[in-house]
């Protein structure tokens, strides 16, 4: 049995006449007709009652048209669906995201406007933390990655890693808390004194490593007094009072009632977020989404993308 016997077959059961569906399939009868018993033989059962002057299904052949339709439709389907595919408008892409990611403008834009210039894209979007990020990239578990690396990160030759957002980290304290009164940027060592909320380190390692490092450079030890894996729960223990925090710029969208984002000293701001994805033989989806992020991207500071070198655990 083959698709052709079945196109044969819903061709005459939908003529019901060897003779009419000869002419549809633009083939002579005697092949068609030789083709139907071929078919008949192979099922073990009569498709055509031929004993009446009209050609009729028998009950065999009902439920056997039925479902010759619906494969041959099918067919169709994913014939249509592999041209698109090959095309770049059709397929699976796997998209994770980190923390303050969806509090992103840029995000929000790629994802829509990917989606309506590719409807029959099925996109798989997963919050997932930037060490796993870079383990699923690197065993193709994802094929795109929004991420926050640690500042002695060193990407593996075959990732290609592009900036995407240019956030800037904050320093979120509460209303009344005396950092808030602050005129201009804030510098490092006035948060000494200060009790911290941070993410823990093995789900942020990126944005944890960079705030420790910035203490560390002005010479002093942060004094972590709390660790939460939400952004909104940590700043909701700022506004607590609980301690103060250093979150990318995009928390402070959330405008929580009693907090105050403070802007951190020049030089010591820059929270990158990076689009990960492979170097080599990337599909026509991710290219085509890389294309759309570098349109939508406010900034690209070449400076922030990490050197080259050797694949570190980060977490």
């Amino acid at each position: 049995m083959d698709l052709r016997q079945l196109r044969y077959f819903v061709a005459v059961a939908e003529e019901a006449s060897f003779t009419a569906a000869a002419r549809r399939l633009n083939i002579s009868q005697p092949p068609l007709s030789m083709q139907i018993k071929a078919l008949e033989e192979a099922l073990g059962a009569r498709l055509f009652d031929r004993a009446h002057r009209s050609l009729r299904l028998t009950e065999a052949g009902r439920v056997f048209l039925e479902q010759a339709r619906l494969t041959l439709s099918q067919l169709a389907s994913a014939v249509q669906l592999a041209q698109l595919a090959g095309r770049g408008e059709a397929g699976l892409l796997r998209i994770a995201f980190t923390g303050s990611v969806p509090l992103v403008p840029g995000f929000a834009s790629l994802i829509k406007t990917f989606r309506r210039e590719r409807p029959l894209a099925r996109l798989e979007i997963a919050h997932m933390p930037t060490g796993q990020q870079l383990q699923a990239l690197q065993t193709r578990r994802i094929d795109v990655g929004l991420l926050r690396p640690a500042p002695q990160f060193q990407p593996p030759e075959h990732l290609q890693f592009m900036p995407f957002w240019k956030d800037e980290l904050r320093v979120v304290v509460a209303s009344d808390h005396p950092l808030a009164a602050h005129e201009g940027r804030i510098p490092v060592k006035a948060l000494a004194a200060y009790p911290l909320i941070l993410f823990p380190r093995e789900i942020s390692c990126g944005l944890h490593d960079q705030i420790i490092q910035l203490f560390n450079r002005a010479g002093l030890v942060p004094q972590i007094a709390q660790e939460a894996r939400e952004g909104t729960t940590i700043v909701g223990l700022v506004a607590a009072g609980v301690g103060i925090s250093l979150l990318p710029d995009a928390y402070a969208s959330l405008r929580t009632e009693g907090v105050h984002y403070g802007r951190l000293e020049a030089g010591a701001a820059n929270c990158p977020l990076l689009l990960a994805y492979w170097k080599d033989g990337p599909s026509d989806l991710v290219n085509r989404f890389v294309k759309l992020a570098r349109t939508i991207a406010a900034d690209e500071p070449a400076a922030c993308v990490p050197k080259r070198g050797r694949l570190r655990a980060v977490s």
